[in-house]
Protein backbone atom coordinates (compact mmCIF):
# COMPACT_ATOMS: atom_id res chain seq x y z
CA UNK A 1 0.00 0.00 0.00
CA UNK A 2 2.67 2.51 0.59
CA UNK A 3 4.37 1.55 -2.26
CA UNK A 4 1.44 2.51 -4.26
CA UNK A 5 0.89 5.76 -2.12
CA UNK A 6 4.95 6.52 -3.37
CA UNK A 7 3.81 6.04 -7.19
CA UNK A 8 0.79 7.86 -7.04
CA UNK A 9 2.82 10.69 -5.36
CA UNK A 10 5.61 10.65 -7.66
CA UNK A 11 3.19 10.69 -10.51
CA UNK A 12 1.83 13.95 -8.60
CA UNK A 13 5.02 15.40 -8.36
CA UNK A 14 5.72 15.29 -11.98
CA UNK A 15 2.54 16.91 -13.05
CA UNK A 16 4.13 19.84 -11.19
CA UNK A 17 7.14 19.75 -13.35
CA UNK A 18 7.83 22.15 -16.09
CA UNK A 19 11.90 22.85 -16.83
CA UNK A 20 13.07 25.95 -18.21
CA UNK A 21 14.37 26.09 -21.72
CA UNK A 22 16.55 28.58 -20.68
CA UNK A 23 20.37 27.13 -18.67
CA UNK A 24 20.69 30.28 -17.40
CA UNK A 25 17.25 30.41 -15.98
CA UNK A 26 17.55 27.30 -14.88
CA UNK A 27 20.88 27.94 -12.43
CA UNK A 28 19.69 30.49 -11.00
CA UNK A 29 16.32 28.68 -10.50
CA UNK A 30 18.62 25.77 -8.60
CA UNK A 31 21.04 28.25 -6.50
CA UNK A 32 17.60 30.01 -5.62
CA UNK A 33 15.81 26.86 -4.43
CA UNK A 34 19.17 25.65 -2.41
CA UNK A 35 19.39 29.03 -1.06
CA UNK A 36 15.50 28.74 0.24
CA UNK A 37 15.98 25.34 1.55
CA UNK A 38 19.08 26.39 3.63
CA UNK A 39 16.88 29.29 5.37
CA UNK A 40 14.21 26.85 5.82
CA UNK A 41 16.75 24.70 7.62
CA UNK A 42 17.52 27.57 9.25
CA UNK A 43 13.64 28.64 10.66
CA UNK A 44 13.91 24.82 12.31
CA UNK A 45 15.70 25.87 14.97
CA UNK A 46 15.12 30.66 15.04
CA UNK A 47 11.30 31.15 16.09
CA UNK A 48 11.02 33.94 14.20
CA UNK A 49 11.44 32.48 10.63
CA UNK A 50 9.44 30.45 8.96
CA UNK A 51 9.92 27.14 7.97
CA UNK A 52 7.20 25.60 5.22
CA UNK A 53 7.20 28.66 3.32
CA UNK A 54 10.66 28.51 2.21
CA UNK A 55 10.51 24.60 1.42
CA UNK A 56 7.43 25.54 -0.74
CA UNK A 57 9.44 28.39 -2.97
CA UNK A 58 11.90 25.86 -3.13
CA UNK A 59 10.05 23.06 -4.11
CA UNK A 60 8.72 25.34 -7.00
CA UNK A 61 12.15 26.76 -8.03
CA UNK A 62 13.31 22.61 -8.79
CA UNK A 63 9.62 22.16 -10.15
CA UNK A 64 11.12 25.06 -12.61
CA UNK A 65 14.27 23.99 -13.08
CA UNK A 66 15.59 20.48 -11.91
CA UNK A 67 13.16 17.07 -11.40
CA UNK A 68 15.88 15.46 -9.63
CA UNK A 69 15.85 18.39 -7.17
CA UNK A 70 11.98 18.85 -6.87
CA UNK A 71 11.88 14.96 -6.01
CA UNK A 72 14.49 15.37 -3.20
CA UNK A 73 12.91 18.07 -2.03
CA UNK A 74 9.92 16.28 -1.18
CA UNK A 75 11.55 13.08 -0.47
CA UNK A 76 13.99 13.84 2.04
CA UNK A 77 13.90 12.08 5.16
CA UNK A 78 14.48 14.99 7.55
CA UNK A 79 11.17 17.45 5.74
CA UNK A 80 10.25 16.09 2.91
CA UNK A 81 6.90 14.29 4.44
CA UNK A 82 6.04 17.28 6.37
CA UNK A 83 6.55 19.56 3.21
CA UNK A 84 4.40 16.89 0.71
CA UNK A 85 1.67 16.93 3.52
CA UNK A 86 1.12 20.48 4.39
CA UNK A 87 1.10 20.87 0.24
CA UNK A 88 -1.36 18.56 -0.47
CA UNK A 89 -3.18 19.31 2.36
CA UNK A 90 -3.30 15.90 4.66
CA UNK A 91 -2.05 17.40 7.57
CA UNK A 92 0.09 17.59 10.26
CA UNK A 93 0.39 15.00 13.16
CA UNK A 94 -0.13 15.76 16.58
CA UNK A 95 3.36 14.76 17.73
CA UNK A 96 4.53 17.51 14.61
CA UNK A 97 2.08 20.43 16.15
CA UNK A 98 3.00 19.74 19.61
CA UNK A 99 7.00 20.01 18.69
CA UNK A 100 6.46 23.02 16.40
CA UNK A 101 4.51 24.78 18.52
CA UNK A 102 6.40 23.77 21.85
CA UNK A 103 9.83 24.71 19.69
CA UNK A 104 7.83 27.40 18.64
CA UNK A 105 6.48 29.47 21.92
CA UNK A 106 9.57 28.20 24.07
CA UNK A 107 12.38 30.08 21.29
CA UNK A 108 9.87 33.32 21.45
CA UNK A 109 9.37 32.97 25.27
CA UNK A 110 12.93 33.14 25.74
CA UNK A 111 13.41 36.15 22.81
CA UNK A 112 10.69 38.17 25.07
CA UNK A 113 11.98 37.66 28.16
CA UNK A 114 16.14 38.05 27.54
CA UNK A 115 16.40 39.76 24.06
CA UNK A 116 12.97 42.07 23.45
CA UNK A 117 14.40 45.63 23.96
CA UNK A 118 10.78 47.19 24.64
CA UNK A 119 7.40 46.35 25.48
CA UNK A 120 6.63 46.79 21.68
CA UNK A 121 8.42 44.15 20.80
CA UNK A 122 7.53 41.95 23.34
CA UNK A 123 3.84 42.58 22.21
CA UNK A 124 4.53 41.93 18.18
CA UNK A 125 6.94 38.40 19.30
CA UNK A 126 3.31 37.68 21.34
CA UNK A 127 1.40 38.23 18.79
CA UNK A 128 3.40 36.14 15.95
CA UNK A 129 3.44 33.37 18.74
CA UNK A 130 -0.29 33.12 18.69
CA UNK A 131 -0.71 33.69 14.73
CA UNK A 132 1.54 30.64 14.30
CA UNK A 133 0.13 28.63 17.18
CA UNK A 134 -3.33 29.46 16.00
CA UNK A 135 -2.09 28.77 11.92
CA UNK A 136 -1.34 25.26 13.32
CA UNK A 137 -3.83 24.28 14.92
CA UNK A 138 -6.06 24.96 12.45
CA UNK A 139 -4.18 22.47 10.03
CA UNK A 140 -6.06 19.69 9.76
CA UNK A 141 -4.67 16.75 12.16
CA UNK A 142 -3.51 13.04 10.65
CA UNK A 143 -2.77 9.88 12.30
CA UNK A 144 0.72 8.13 11.61
CA UNK A 145 0.31 4.97 9.37
CA UNK A 146 0.68 2.09 11.43
CA UNK A 147 3.82 -0.08 9.04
Amino acid sequence: MNFMNNKLQNNELSKEISISQNPVIRWILIFGGFILVGVGVLGMFLPLLPTTIFFILAAWCFAKSSEKFHKWLHNNKIFGKYLTNYRIKKGMTVGNKIFSIAFLLTGIGITIIFAAPNVYIKILLAAIAAGVTWHLLAIKTIKIDDK
